[in-house]
């Protein structure tokens, strides 16, 4: 017995060894891919755009004295990515050559038109054409007949989706499964955040927390002329409903959070902690290869991009003909509704920039009495239960709901009715 331990211990380490040794080269080679295509992005730029895309591949003191003052705002993660290559200098001429010249791009100067990896179909630049520059919200009004109070005795709940989804998550979900009695007691805001679905994707925004904040004030809470309303929002909406509810702690009555990504050494430390935690470099399971790639790799993940989201229209075309159905569902539709320039910085900007106001920002709430409730699946392979846990260890006054079996997605899509439930159980339960 002890021989076949001793042997099943050296395998295992010799299959790890192994997959070390593959996750280094795989990772090596990545870096200088990403160093290469850096370089050829400025020469397609330039010839298709006129000037190059400015990027993070230059270290950030030698950017300082062009940066917008925006750029103040950005996460260090966009800087604090170490490429080989890049500290070797190699293939770095171009890009210093570039940072020579005066910039007028990010934040600089109005650039919002599409860039030339990004699609130009009527869905994704519907909103430059038409002059909108509002978020895309849907609204769940009260009944006809109770038109004369709407907005007086009608409570108000604003749901903010998660990372490269939509408000179709709610629309298809909570929307459509309501209580009877309790749909005329609520009006329903859900919203496609700056950059993703049906919302302007412009390149000049840095995509922060704080434009994810205004854009929200800009396009629900002032038209509609809220007074006061309940947040409800998942993965990455979390921490921008976090933000939102402790600058309006006076008017939010709950704020409800689902698998919200939070360390609690965030604010002391770099937030690289939380790119390392979500997105840590891994070849297995694909997901998670999936991730690091497109969070650690600027100019790959653009390439991707261009690939899938420049061209979605024809891989829905394609998915509808070997599924052989007439419409797709809306998380597949969502994966590709954004400009890489919008889904790179809300990564990094709000992801892993974010995480270091969630302290503050939930201390607010608990010195005002605003209910948090969270809700976190056991089985989350995407932002660890550890996250919510680590939440209510430091602020107890926060409830934690813990769904056995369920993951990031499953947590609300497996089970529509029992999250809605519970959604009208924590609204019940804080009615002032």
């Amino acid at each position: 017995m002890s021989i076949a331990n001793s042997v099943g211990k050296g395998t295992r380490k010799c299959g790890t060894i192994l997959l070390d040794a593959i996750t280094f080269f795989v990772f090596l080679f990545l870096d200088l891919l990403d160093a290469i295509l850096c370089v050829v992005y400025k020469f397609l730029d330039e010839f298709f755009e006129g000037k190059a895309s400015p990027c993070y591949c230059v270290k950030k003191g030698e950017q300082s004295a062009d940066c917008a003052d925006g750029e103040r705002d950005l996460s260090e993660t966009l800087y604090g990515r170490k490429n080989v290559f890049r500290e070797m200098g190699f293939l770095g001429f171009a890009r210093k050559r570039e940072y020579r010249k005066k910039r007028d791009g990010f934040g600089g100067g109005g650039r919002l038109v599409n860039r030339w990896s990004d699609c130009g179909c009527e869905s994704c630049v519907s909103w430059m054409k038409n002059g909108c520059q509002k978020l895309h919200v849907v609204v769940k009004e009260l009944p006809q007949e109770s038109d004369d109070s709407r907005g007086e005795s009608a409570e108000n709940v604003i749901f903010l989706h998660g990372f490269l989804s939509s408000s179709s998550l709610w629309t298809a979900t909570v929307f459509k499964n309501l209580f009877e009695p309790v749909k005329g007691q609520y009006r329903l805001f859900a919203v496609d955040l700056l950059g993703f679905g049906r919302s302007p994707k412009p390149s000049d925004s840095m995509y922060t927390l704080n434009d994810h904040v205004e854009m929200i004030e800009k396009s629900v809470i002032s038209p509609y002329r809220l007074n006061s309303f309940r947040l409800v929002a998942h993965s990455m909406g979390c921490i921008i409903a976090v933000a939102l509810a402790a600058k309006y702690s006076k008017f939010v009555k709950s704020v409800t959070l689902v698998a919200p990504v939070y360390f609690p050494s965030a604010k002391d430390g770099s937030t690289l902690m939380a790119l390392e935690t979500l997105a840590g470099k891994r070849l297995w399971p694909p997901l998670a290869f999936g991730q690091s790639v497109m969070s650690w790799y600027e100019h790959v993940g653009r390439f991707f991009c261009f690939l899938c989201c420049r061209n979605h229209r024809m891989w829905e075309r394609l998915l509808k003909l070997l599924t052989q159905r007439r419409e797709l569902d809306f998380m597949t539709v969502d994966l590709t509704r954004h400009t890489h320039h919008s889904a790179w910085h809300s990564m990094h900007n709000v992801i892993c920039g974010g995480v270091k106001f969630m302290d503050d920002y939930l201390e607010i709430l608990n010195r005002s009495t605003v209910k948090v409730c969270i809700i976190h699946g056991d089985q989350d392979p995407i932002v660890p239960l550890d996250c919510s846990v680590n939440i209510k260890m430091k602020f107890p006054y926060v409830e934690l709901n813990i769904i056995q079996n369920a993951d990031h997605g499953t947590v609300i899509l497996g089970r529509k009715k029992d999250f809605t439930e519970n959604l009208e159980r924590i609204w019940a339960s804080s009615q002032m």
